[in-house]
Formats: structure tokens, sequence, C-alpha cells
């Protein structure tokens, strides 16, 4: 039997019990350029690395704002996101207008799951090849949330997706007791830091493709980028202690050439 009989159709299960184009959309979210988000006792950091699909070409958007409380990075097909995105501010923005305040993350998250899910239950579409770590300060509190193409979701203190992730989610691990109570800043230097680990070794990281995002009780949806970040990379040099880039194979694929692996 060939792999290419189960595969033409997302509602075909294989005869090991897997649906394969589900797969193929999540291996997509290991194809994108490398994301992630950390939490504080107050506030929630997302950082990511931008990529661009030509040289002659501007580096693509990769931290989206939802709501002013709440804001996401993504890791797959950029028109996937744009489309996900644009179903989530219009529920937030809903919300508030019937009834006078934000939506909560949880909510919102487990309704962008269902939409992944239904995807993976009908022939005539096929799966979101996008995973999203949705970051947010809400009533409840902070929180970090990841989808994945499977309609799967899942809340984290720190989390990492993408190419070369793996580099990341070690130094998040790491360092995971020292988050709660950290400062914002010291947040954002962590979360430089793990990044840092993600970029290709014939690259770099720097003010050009770094973005940063905060969220925080009293501080609305902030983008840190371009030559805002140029402080947390100076700073984060002389600290030292920056993981060492990965060179393996996982998801090390160069962006296509229309632009749309993000």
């Amino acid at each position: 039997m060939f792999r290419n009989m189960y595969d033409t159709d997302v509602t075909v299960w294989s005869p090991q019990g897997r649906l394969l184009q589900v797969e193929y959309a999540q291996e997509a979210v290991k194809q994108g350029s490398a994301c992630l988000g950390l939490c504080s006792k107050t506030h929630v950091v997302l950082c990511a690395l931008k990529r661009s699909p030509h040289e002659l070409a501007s580096y693509q958007k990769k931290l989206l704002k939802i709501d002013d409380h709440m804001g996401m990075a993504i890791a797959g097909l950029n028109a996937d996101a744009r489309s996900l995105a644009k179903y989530m501010r219009t529920e937030c923005l809903n919300h508030r207008y019937v009834y006078g305040s934000a939506l909560q993350a949880s909510r919102l998250v487990a309704d962008v799951a269902d939409k992944h899910q239904r995807s993976t239950q009908m022939y005539i579409r096929r799966p979101y090849g996008v995973g999203l770590l949705v970051g947010s300060v809400d009533a409840t509190g902070p929180h970090l949330f990841e989808t994945q193409p499977s309609g799967d979701y899942f809340e984290y203190s720190a989390m990492a997706i993408g190419s070369r992730a793996q580099s990341a989610k070690t130094y998040l691990e790491k360092h995971q007791t020292s988050f709660v109570d950290a400062p914002v800043e010291e947040l954002i230097k962590h979360g430089v830091k793990a990044i840092a680990g993600c970029v290709q070794s014939d690259k770099t990281l720097d003010s050009s493709n770094l973005s940063i995002v905060v969220i925080g009780p009293d501080q609305v949806y902030t983008a840190i980028e371009d030559a805002a970040t140029k402080p947390y990379l100076d700073a984060i040099e002389l600290e030292g202690d920056m993981p060492v880039a990965v060179t393996e194979g996982e998801g090390g694929a160069e962006p296509m050439a229309d632009g749309t692996m993000t």
C-alpha cells in the first residue's frame, strides 16, 4: 500500500490510523520561522523571527494584534493566519459591543481550535497550515495558548513553535522558574535570548528580523520592532548566556517563492 493512496483527502484514514493531510499541515508549522511566548504573573511577552521571501522584499509580519489585551504569534502559512486573525478580531469586537468588556482568551482559543478541527472532518476543506501562540492578559490574569492544525490547543507558561524551535524550548525549560516573578524588562530579555537560538547558522539576530510584543494589566498590546529592539539586543550581548544556533534539518526550509510561509 502506497502512502499517497491515503493522503488525497483529509477525511481518509490510513491503515495506521493517521490523517496524513493533518500531519502535512503540522509539518507546515514546523517549516515556518520560529516564534515563542512566555508569561510572568503579570505580563505576557511574544517574540518572533521575521522572514523575507526575497532580498528585495520586506519582512513579513509574525506578530498580529487581535485586541488591546490580546495578540498572537504565527508559524506556517501567512494567508491562513490572516484569515484566522480576522475571525478572532471580529469575535473580540462583537463581544465588546454586546457585553462592554474584553473577551477572555480561553473562550476565543477554544472557538479557534473548533474552527481548526472542523476543517479536518470536511472533504471540501483543507486543514489550516498555521500554528498560533495566543498571548493575553484579561480579567483572569496572563495566559499563553498554542493552537495546532489538528484542533488541539494547550495552555503554557512558555512555549516555542516553528523552525528550530527545540533550541528555544530548551532555554525556556531551563529558566522557567525565573519567569513568574520576573519584571517585564527581564522577561523580554529571556524571550530574545531564547529566540536567538533559532536563527539559522548563516544569519544573525538583529533589529530588522526581530519582533517583540508586550501585554500587561496596565499595558495594552505594545509592539517593539526595528530600532526599538536594539537596546535589548545590546543588553543580552553584554550579558552572554545566549543559546547556540542549531543546524539540524528540522523545519529548516527557506520561505517559498510567493512568501506564504512565515
